[in-house]
């Protein structure tokens, strides 16, 4: 995650949504942020300062005037972080922000702010559809503030609808787009995940064991860099990285087709996904039974989906991934030439640390020139980051 060392300002006003964002606030502080909480009086009816000054062991600033405030703190709370965030956004503090109006501490902050401000609403599902919370929503968004939509759902009032925070994990992901690096906005990303199914029989496939972490984390730290991001799966038990459109598949042949579709108007292909080599010739349209003898299948061979797209590629980045058990570097290089691919990632699977289903590889980034990099053993998210590092630089050679 990309917090570290990262300041963000955190407003709180008058909901009983305040209660979340205790939680926000430490998970922030635990992904490396500096954050630093303002409250309006009427949060502190919910949940007291003292709450966040333990969670982020910094003092919470409260009030204009008096003891405990400081002369320019209304300044330079706004101007000396990284990112704002309101959490929860009442519709009393939307309304005055659309209006310019100041008349508490985090009211004048966000008047003298010079940085990116998220807005996450909660409030009633019939104040939350209220025309004027709309236009103030609309005039906020107009002049540059980005807002998180609610979540639907049981209100504490006991309404059905939208108004509850978006949830922490969504918060989180648009903080992080927020403070990190641009250097992939306006970029297409195609990225490619996960194992394919190929079925036998109604009630049998054949799969390997990818678990799409890596292509997931590829998508997620894409997103995050700025690009649009596509996401073509196979079956998976992870959810959507947020901000990015997923296409779910289920065999080699139904990824081979999305593949195609998409890679035209992309700019950069990341095939993490495990594609089955294999599928049945035959598919039995009735469940095999147990019988007294043993079984013969046979198989054909799936499309070879990245050495097609690598005849293709022109001028995009075509990036592949290479499970290997055994002679890593060779067979690395091996398939980056055999399947015309501008970088491939050379992963040793057959260790308990790096691989498949867990959350960590130790990984090789092997490039058409110059000698290969030895990663050491890094998260699925940093080794993301690493290939997007280079991905970005080949980019700006364009």
């Amino acid at each position: 995650m990309t917090f570290t060392e990262k300041r963000i300002l955190l407003g709180v006003s008058g909901g009983i949504a305040a209660y979340k964002v205790a939680e926000l606030a430490r998970r922030l502080v635990v992904l490396g942020a500096r954050v630093k909480v303002v409250m309006t009086r009427s949060a502190q009816e919910f949940i007291a300062p003292l709450t966040f000054q333990a969670l982020t062991g910094q003092p919470v600033a409260t009030r204009m005037f008096g003891r405990g405030s400081e002369p320019l703190e209304h300044i330079s709370l706004g101007q000396e972080v990284d990112a704002i965030v309101l959490a929860p956004a009442t519709a009393n503090l939307i309304g005055k922000l659309a209006g310019g109006i100041g008349d508490d501490l985090l009211t004048t902050v966000l008047l003298a702010a010079n940085r990116p401000v998220l807005l996450c609403p909660a409030m009633n599902c019939e104040m939350w559809a209220k025309p004027v919370v709309q236009e103030n929503l609309g005039r906020l968004k107009a002049r540059g503030l980005l807002v998180l939509e609610p979540e639907k759902g049981s209100l504490a009032c006991g309404a059905e609808g939208a108004g509850r925070l978006p949830e922490l994990d969504n918060i989180i992901e648009v903080l992080a787009r927020m403070v990190s690096q641009p250097d992939l906005a306006g970029r297409r990303v195609l990225v490619t995940a996960g194992p394919t199914h190929e079925d036998l029989d109604p009630v049998r496939f054949l799969t390997n064991r990818s678990s799409g972490k890596m292509g997931y984390a590829l998508a997620r730290v894409a997103w995050r860099r700025g690009a649009e991001v596509c996401l073509v799966s196979g079956p998976t038990a992870l959810p959507t990285p947020y901000g990015v459109e997923l296409l779910a598949v289920r065999s080699a042949r139904e990824m081979w087709a999305a593949v195609h579709q998409r890679f035209p108007q992309t700019d950069v292909l990341l095939m993490a996904a495990a594609v089955s080599d294999y599928r049945p010739a035959i598919f039995k349209e009735q469940k095999v039974k147990r019988g007294p003898q043993a079984k013969q299948f046979k198989l054909m061979q799936n499309p070879d989906i990245l050495k097609e797209i690598g005849s293709q590629k022109n001028k995009k980045i075509v990036v592949g991934f290479a499970a290997e058990t055994e002679n890593l570097l060779a067979e690395g290089r091996r398939k980056l030439l055999d399947k015309n691919l501008d970088m491939i990632i050379a992963n040793q699977v057959d260790r308990p640390d790096s691989g498949f289903a867990v959350d960590t590889n130790e990984v090789a980034l092997i490039g058409r020139e110059g000698q290969p990099e030895r990663l050491p053993l890094l998260t699925k998210e940093e080794v993301a980051d690493k290939i997007l590092d280079w991905v970005a630089a080949r980019l700006t050679e364009e």
